[in-house]
């Protein structure tokens, strides 16, 4: 299971890329800013569990969402700015600028895949025969 999770998880993260990418081809206003915030807690989420794939939904959700918000308050100090007018990689990864209301986006990534991925579980050990009580035939 874990090695299927590690094998997903890149594909996931790379579609929430694509699909930020194409949303900024086609918009370039509030769109554009807020599902690329979400989207990139999104492939944090992805980035996460391809680390511990075995992890918990809610823990995951967690943990994907404060690494974003500790990204986004470094931008406070000045550190991603300067990283980023070097690299463009660093740009995508650490920002700019610290904005408040992206705070309140990164959330909005995570919280449907942590609904989903309970729900997927939940299913797998449902439909796992060791879930299943046993057969009393008497």
């Amino acid at each position: 299971m874990a090695g299927r999770v590690r094998l997903l998880m890149p594909v996931a993260a790379l579609l929430f890329l694509g699909l930020a990418l194409l949303i900024r081809v086609v918009d370039d206003g509030a769109l554009r800013q807020y599902s690329g915030t979400a989207l990139y807690a999104s492939m944090i989420w992805a980035g996460v569990l391809f680390l511990w794939p075995r992890m918990a939904p809610v823990p995951a959700g967690m943990l994907a969402t404060v690494f974003c918000w500790l990204v986004e308050c470094a931008q406070l100090t000045g550190v991603p700015a300067a990283l980023s007018a070097r690299s463009v990689v660093a740009r995508l990864a650490l920002g700019v600028q610290f904005d408040p209301v992206d705070l309140a986006w990164y959330p909005v990534g995570v919280a449907p895949l942590v609904v989903l991925h309970h729900v997927v579980r939940t299913r797998r050990r449902a439909a796992s025969p060791a879930a299943r009580p046993p057969d009393t035939h008497l």
